[in-house]
Order: structure tokens, then C-alpha cells, then sequence
């Protein structure tokens, strides 16, 4: 389902998703019509625009809060603001997405949403790892810094529920993952399920969990999106911090001479 108030904007978007085989996309309304329509079509996955005159998506979000199973919600916004993200996380928000995806991003959030993953635009990603770092455009002002009325107090995943002083401790901390964790890590940025994921490394669900909940325990982490958030910052510095971390071989250890210089596994 779509909830925005551009109706040019959303039938495009419609018209795109149910190209697909396994998209059926049953209305597309505005903000007044949101809950109701939710409520009558039961769809697993709903994007809703933040800004609209009448009933903003901040408000949909509240109402989502009352259903027994409400569907997965990935936030449209054509501007990123720190403190929205914050708050629509907070709120129960999977994702964040610009309005100017492409169309192929566009069929992969829904079916990644759908499949009960996180999507992120590397845009909003840059901004939920400035604020988990402390070191983003908004930091002393945005998520966990006193974000303004309205928008929830900056007390989304990600940011307050974090350790402010992570920036020192982070490299270590991924440090102390396994190789099999390192992998189960960066299949977690990509929004995959557990049950994605055990078939991607050929583990058992139980495994996987057991993966999963070890992965945060190490990292001090509350859930899948502070994972992701983490994994993307990896991604962004793993090339320098390899680089810097394999300089000097391990006593009795001397690196293999096609790696020699090349800071690279």
C-alpha cells in the first residue's frame, strides 16, 4: 500500500510495483485515508510519505501503533532530516527511502520489507551512522540531543539507545566478531531475514539466530537496525582500518607475499 498526498507520485509507484508478479498493490490514498484502508486491506507492506497537509506520516505511524499486526512501514521522504529518522524508527518504521529511488530499489525495499528486513537509503544510512557516531550534521542538535516536539525526542533505535562514545570502542568491538559473524553482520545491512540468511550460509534458523543474538550481545547492541547501522559504518572504513590493522604481522606469522602491502584478507 501507498500513502502519500501526490497522486501523480503515487500512481507511478503503483503502476511500477504491480508490474511485478508477486506485488499487488490494492490502493494507494493519502494521509486521511491511511488507517482505514489499512485496516480494510491488511497489507504486509506500507509506504508512507512524512510530509502531508492533513494527517502527516508521523500521525499514520501513531495509529499503526493500536493494530494487533501492523504492517511493515517504510518512510518516502523527498528531504532527510536526522531527527525525523530518529523518530520514525522510534516509532516502528523499518526504512527509510528517497523519492527518488529507482525503480529496481523500489521492488527490492518492498520485497525485502516484506520478507521482514530493513531498508535504509545510503543516504539515510550516512545520517543514522552520523548520528550513532556522534559526529553527523546534526549532533548536539538531532537524535539524542533534544530533538524538537513532535518528532518523538530523538529517542528512535540507533541513536539514544547507543552508547554516545562508541567512535573509540567501534573497530574494537568488531574486532572481537568471527569471521562467520563478519559475514552474518554484513548480510544483516542488506535487510536479509534469518531464515535469508541461514539459506545464504547454508545454516540451520536456530544457528543463525544463535548468530544473531551473539552479533549484539559483542557489539552492545538493542536490535536488527542498529546492526545494519553498524555494518554500513564497517563497509565505509573497512578498507583504511584493514589496511592500518594487518601493517604488522602476528609474532611467528609473517603474511603470505601476495598480500604483502596490499592490506587486503
Amino acid at each position: 500500500m501507498i500513502v502519500d498526498d501526490e497522486v501523480l507520485l503515487r500512481s507511478c509507484m503503483q503502476r511500477i510495483l504491480e508490474s511485478e508478479p508477486d506485488i499487488d498493490v490494492p490502493v494507494a490514498c493519502d494521509g486521511p485515508a491511511a488507517l482505514e484502508a489499512i485496516e480494510l486491506h491488511c497489507p504486509d507492506v506500507v509506504l508512507l510519505d512524512l510530509r502531508m497537509p492533513e494527517v502527516d506520516g508521523f500521525a499514520v505511524l501513531a495509529g499503526l501503533g493500536a493494530l494487533t499486526d501492523p504492517p511493515a512501514v517504510a518512510i518516502l521522504t523527498t528531504f532527510l532530516a536526522d531527527e525525523d529518522i530518529a523518530a520514525a524508527l522510534g516509532s516502528g518504521a523499518k526504512g527509510f527511502l528517497l523519492k527518488d529511488a529507482t525503480p529496481q530499489e523500489l521492488v527490492h525495499a518492498v520485497r525485502v520489507l516484506a520478507s521482514g528486513g530493513t531498508v535504509l537509503s545510503p543516504q539515510a544510512a550516512r545520517i543514522v551512522v552520523g548520528g550513532y557516531l556522534g559526529t553527523g550534521p546534526g549532533h548536539g542538535a538531532g537524535p539524542g540531543h533534544g530533538a524538537g516536539p513532535g518528532h518523538g525526542g530523538g529517542a528512535g533505535p540507533g541513536y539514544d539507545e547507543l552508547d554516545p562514545a562508541l567512535d573509540a570502542g567501534l573497530e574494537a568491538r568488531l574486532d572481537s566478531l568471527t569471521d562467520r559473524e563478519h559475514q552474518v553482520l554484513d548480510l544483516l545491512a542488506e535487510g536479509l531475514t534469518n531464515a535469508d540468511i541461514g539459506r545464504r550460509l547454508l545454516l540451520s534458523a536456530s544457528t543463525t539466530k544463535e548468530y544473531v543474538s551473539a552479533i549484539l550481545a559483542k557489539l552492545g547492541l538493542a536490535n536488527r537496525v542498529q546492526a545494519a547501522v553498524v555494518a554500513t559504518h564497517r563497509a565505509t572504513h573497512r578498507a583504511g582500518h584493514r589496511t592500518t590493522h594487518r601493517a604488522v604481522s602476528p609474532p611467528g606469522r609473517p603474511r603470505p607475499p601476495a598480500l604483502a602491502g596490499t592490506g587486503t584478507r
